[in-house]
């Protein structure tokens, strides 16, 4: 049996595991290796997992399979195989989470459920507040919109933001602000003046 047969549930690239060690020495790997990688696996599974009351049990169980998988061999870079193992623990969860039993549909059937799809109405004013959103983005100032479409669609932090674009983080602060302001007058007026003052 080759070092690599038992990782089938792990679910990666076998070519990034290195050679095979004594469960003493993975303890020590582990700490050194993965331990300190800790704070950005965090970050990749706020950002990724919208169930935020999961992250823990998440964390826990990708640092389960990559403990077993480096007792088999250890990846020669293991900050690449720790986030492989995350984003395939969440691939997994998410094709999971979107299976539904057939007894659940014969369920909804037997009590005469209608299903829940959107009417032609609601698919054309999703449309039409989609249009109104694009053409409140297309009136910002370019480095404003650049800003909040990285936070908003892309979820940079603001650190990575500056990184990306060149700036200080106290510029992208002042550029979200701007778009959130600006996109608050564009799309909803000046939000009655009147109820802002009682």
């Amino acid at each position: 049996m080759s070092k690599n047969a038992d990782l089938d549930f792990v679910d990666v690239d076998p070519r990034i595991l290195g050679a095979v060690i004594a469960a003493p020495d993975v303890d020590a790997w582990f700490e050194r290796e993965i331990l300190p990688l800790e704070a950005a696996l965090m970050q990749f599974l706020q950002h990724n997992w919208r169930n935020k009351s999961d992250i823990a049990d998440l964390r826990q169980e990708i640092y389960v399979r990559v403990y077993e998988s480096a007792l088999q061999g250890v990846p020669d870079s293991p900050k690449a195989f720790l986030f492989a193992v995350a984003r395939n623990l969440l691939s997994q969860r998410l094709r999971r989470e979107q299976i539904v039993p057939i007894e659940a549909v014969a369920d909804f059937e037997a009590l005469g459920t209608a299903i829940d799809a959107p009417g032609p109405e609601t698919t054309v004013i999703a449309r039409d507040e989609l249009r109104r959103l694009q053409a409140a983005l297309d009136q910002l100032p370019p480095r404003c919109r650049e800003a909040f479409l990285m936070q908003q669609i892309d979820g940079f932090s603001r650190r990575e933001i500056a990184e990306r674009m060149g700036i200080s983080d106290e510029t992208v602060k002042m550029h979200l602000r701007n778009a959130g302001k600006a996109l608050a007058d564009i799309l909803y007026g000046k939000l009655d003046d009147a109820r802002r003052r009682q």
